[in-house]
Formats: structure tokens, sequence, C-alpha cells
């Protein structure tokens, strides 16, 4: 979860917020490193006393602010593709999770399992216990194995909203009469808290997300304990 004068990115549980790390750590060095060249030169320029003020080209510098620019653009864009093309490759999901967006709350339904499906609902400042998180703890959390690759499905009852956990490096809109699809990995068990990223309306800021990843054996557990309390 995010905390507070936080400057950088949540820490990663999964590969793929990992890999997300890693190009921006990768861009931020190239822009860290134009900037210092633009301010040299923007210093090297108000400093400099002219002496060939009538020059009216140059071949040379014209070739390399033309061909520099498309190399740096090259650099941040091959790793970029890569990271969309894992971001859509979805091969043999272990569990398959609807997911399913309401103003302003998320209901779940485990398709692997009959009749295992849920309402996930903020709790209440009021009604939190000690430990548990203000506007981010929820009455029933999505519980999902660890080292496991789990698809997603995403969409939404009446208007936009958005699936989102940032430690996981997912972010998929929730469109009324569409199915979206993420999948994700996590990588230790823990609870990881998300929140809807698209302005759904009134109470959009009081309708959060939290998954917690938990070894097979314990999933396998809550599952059958659901199925049984259902």
């Amino acid at each position: 979860m995010a905390h507070p004068s936080q400057l950088g990115l949540q820490d990663a549980a999964s590969p793929l917020m990992e890999e997300l790390l890693h190009f921006h750590d990768h861009a931020m060095m190239i822009i860290l490193l134009i900037s210092v060249f633009v301010l040299y030169i923007i210093t090297a320029m108000a400093t400099a006393k002219f002496t060939d003020k009538l020059i009216l080209d140059s071949q040379e510098v014209e070739i390399i602010w033309t061909v520099l620019p498309a190399v740096i653009l090259i650099l941040i864009a091959l790793p970029s593709l890569r990271l969309l093309y894992l971001m859509d490759e979805i091969n043999h999901p272990h569990l398959t999770i609807k997911a399913m967006g309401h103003q302003w709350y998320w209901s779940y339904e485990y398709t692997d399992y009959e009749d295992l499906a849920f309402d996930s609902y903020m709790i209440p400042t009021q009604d939190l216990t000690p430990g548990q998180f203000r506007l981010l703890e929820v009455d029933h959390r999505m519980v999902v194995p660890v080292d496991s690759t789990v698809r997603t499905l995403v969409s939404a009852e009446d208007v936009l909203h958005s699936w989102a956990l940032p430690s996981l490096g997912i972010k998929t809109d929730a469109v009324p009469g569409r199915l979206n699809q993420t999948t994700f990995i996590a990588s230790r068990p823990g609870v990881y808290y998300g929140q809807c990223s698209e302005i759904c309306g009134a109470n959009h800021s009081f309708m959060p997300i939290v998954v917690e990843a938990v070894p097979l054996e314990h999933f396998e557990n809550w599952a059958t304990y659901m199925l049984e309390d259902a």
C-alpha cells in the first residue's frame, strides 16, 4: 500500500510490476541525463562570449540533433513494447475471477468454483478494528493463491470503473457491457490494496480493492469454508 509522503512507486509484489519498476528506472535515467545535458548547454550559451555570430547553419550539428533523439526514442520504445506484450500475455491461468464494478462496491465471482461469489464493501470508519486501514479495508477480500497465474475478468454493472492494484501492476478499465481481462502472479503472501481509478460518481473514493495472497493450501481451505458457508 502507499505510505504518507511516499515519492516513489509501491514495492513490486508481482513479476510484471518488477518489470514496470525497471522500465521506470531506465526511463528516469535517460530523462536525468537529457536534463543535465540541456542545463549544461543553457549555462554554456548564457555565459559564453560569441565570436561567430554570423554562422547560419551547421550540417554536423543538425545531423547530431536529429539522430541522437531518434536513438533515445528507440532505447525507450523497445523495452516499452516488450512490456506491453508481457502485460497482454495470458497463458493457461490457474484461476479465473470475475470482478464486477458497481456504484459503489465490487463483486467477485470465482468461475472455477460453483456458487463461490460475494460482494466486497468498504468497512465504515466507525467499524474498523485496530490495525485496519481507513478507506482501504473491505468486509470480504479477494483471496488468491501465491505463485499462481490468476486471470481477472473485469466489467461494470452501471458506469465506468477501473480495477487497479499498484503493487501488482494492474489497472484495467471496467466498462459496462464489455469484458476486459488481465492477469497477475502474486510473488509473496500479503495483503495488497487498490482503489477504483475511474471517477464513477459521488462515492468513487469509497470502493477499495483488497487482494489477499495466501499459500495454496490456505486458499483451498478458504474456498471450502466459503462454499460451505454459502
